[in-house]
């Protein structure tokens, strides 16, 4: 009997464990410094998750911080929504910038390009420091 617990005990630590790592990730830029720095993780809430939307795209307001697929970059790109417009079609957008950035970023995004919000805890962004650095260097970043 206690082979099999000791088994199911395993397998909750693995399901546990592959769900906290699809709600991290590492950030790779130092274009939203001094909030989070090249080599930080942050903790996400994703717009699909196995099919479950932690977050609506639709309810994502001006100051919040972003992951978005970009138009103008090959990499997700973690960014802050500065304004919110509609397009000539009536299309709903979000303009963002890095806090770190002079300029806002050269195209706006819509609501499908984006794949998840960093956490908060009150309007503090849940980072944790530091860790992502193996990744980037595994990576070759």
């Amino acid at each position: 009997m206690s082979n099999n617990r000791e088994i199911i005990s395993y397998v909750a630590i693995i399901i546990i464990g592959i769900i906290l790592a699809q709600h991290m990730n590492v950030v790779v830029s130092g274009s939203m410094e001094p909030v989070f720095y090249r080599g930080d993780v942050v903790v996400i809430e994703k717009t699909n998750f196995l099919g479950i939307n932690e977050i609506n795209a639709d309810d994502l307001k001006i100051g919040d911080i972003v992951i978005y697929h970009a138009t103008w970059f090959p990499e997700p790109v973690i960014h802050r929504i500065i304004a919110t417009g509609t397009s000539i079609n009536g299309t709903p957008y979000y303009v963002t910038k890095g806090d770190n950035n002079p300029v806002q970023d050269p195209a706006p995004v819509y609501h499908d390009q984006v794949i998840a919000k960093v956490a908060t805890i009150g309007n503090t962004p849940v980072v944790i420091p530091k860790v992502g650095y193996i990744t980037i260097w595994i990576r070759g970043l």
